[in-house]
């Protein structure tokens, strides 16, 4: 019968290396596998001709001969026969071997595993859980750094089998069943597939003799109280890792970390602008327009005596340097800034409104030409009533 160039089956160059022959026969052994094509002759054809091509490709020594002697009955090439899959002769082929062939390269193919046949001895270690926490805190405590004590449930290593899972003396054992694979492999005509083992539970191995302490689980929960030093400069939703303070692996595995997730509560009078500490300082009028020397008392308690200038204006901004928050992975720290504000009395006695009246006959009720003429007015009005 006429044979097919096998580098045309699959599509690729006679200059082709083995990963691109490779790559070209998986791409039509997908297309044209019994399980995607179902009573498709022409399909199945298709792929026994691309099995048969990557049988010869596949194998330098035996693309060497074919590309020496090529399709020819010569007692040297060994094309025109069996090679392999049990006989590409035309019509010959055992299809139960092409599948397990298939199955062998491509593993995971069709759902089935790459690592089939391969042993576990035991329990492979697994990392536990990071765990998360959130802390509140305060502006205050936030601006110098805090203690904070926290409780919580987490796995520890079980002290009775010292994390592997087996009472003493005793070992996890290969599933016989299915040789640590985890899964059984079964086929039906083209059809393959594969389930989790029963006996072991798709774990590869079984524990006979479990731990009495964990059960085989190799760790129990149990209660923990830490004392953590949150740091000056910690700012809002900043996130602090404990390492190896989450769950504890499993069989042995490492341990996963605490995640602290900072919560600064809102503070009545003290704001954080970046990492400048901001307040408000109420002032009389006479103490804008003469001047004055006041006291300022920070968040921490700290103390700090500031000038007013002469007809300071309201929202004037006072900078006292680096007074502020402490930056974080830093020494340096931020500014106390001190915005000013005018306090008006809602309640004046009679001597008092007189006084005022008096001073605003003297000192005129016309604000300069660069303010705003709306706001002019109205005092006016007001002061007519």
């Amino acid at each position: 019968m006429e044979h097919k160039d096998f580098y045309s089956i699959l599509g690729v160059p006679r200059t082709a290396t083995q990963d691109e022959i490779k790559k070209a026969y998986r791409t039509l052994a997908l297309k044209y596998h019994p399980d995607r094509n179902p009573n498709n002759k022409d399909a199945e054809t298709k792929f026994k001709e691309a099995a048969q091509a990557y049988e010869t490709l596949g194998n330098e020594q035996k693309r060497q001969q074919y590309d020496q002697f090529g399709h020819t009955n010569n007692t040297h090439s060994g094309f025109h026969g069996s090679t392999g899959f049990g006989g590409f002769d035309g019509g010959n082929v055992n299809m139960d071997d092409i599948l397990k062939h298939f199955g062998d390269m491509f593993g995971d193919a069709f759902g089935q595993k790459s690592k089939r046949g391969k042993r576990k001895a035991g329990p492979e270690p697994i990392r536990g859980h990071d765990l998360q926490h959130a802390i509140k805190i305060t502006l205050k405590e936030s601006f110098i750094g805090v203690k904070k004590e926290i409780s919580y449930y987490h796995f520890f290593p079980c002290d009775g089998c010292k994390g592997t899972g087996s009472q003493k003396g005793s070992k996890a054992q290969t599933c016989s069943s299915c040789q640590g694979s985890g899964q059984m492999q079964y086929q039906q005509g083209f059809f393959i597939y594969a389930q989790s083992c029963s006996p072991c539970n798709g774990l590869g191995y079984i524990i006979a003799n479990p731990c009495t302490t964990c059960k085989g689980q190799s760790r129990v929960q149990q209660h923990e109280v830490l004392t953590l030093s949150i740091p000056a400069g910690i700012f809002d939703n900043a996130e602090l890792k404990v390492t190896g303070k989450g769950d504890a692996g499993v069989y042995e595995g490492s341990a996963g970390d605490l995640l602290l997730r900072i919560q600064v509560v809102p503070d009545s009078t003290f704001k954080r602008i970046d990492d400048d500490l901001v307040c408000k300082l109420l002032l009389t009028y006479p103490q804008l327009v003469l001047g004055c020397q006041v006291e300022v008392e920070s968040i921490d308690g700290s103390k700090y005596s500031i000038k007013i200038p002469r007809g300071c204006a309201v929202g004037e901004r006072i900078v006292i340097p680096e007074k502020g928050f402490f930056r974080p992975r830093g020494s340096a720290r931020g500014n106390l800034v001190i915005i000013t504000e005018c306090h008006i009395p809602t309640h004046v006695s009679a001597d008092a409104k007189q006084t005022l009246q008096e001073y605003s006959q003297k000192i005129g009720v016309d604000t300069p030409a660069e303010s705003d003429g709306f706001i002019a007015s109205l005092f006016k009005k007001f002061l007519g009533n």
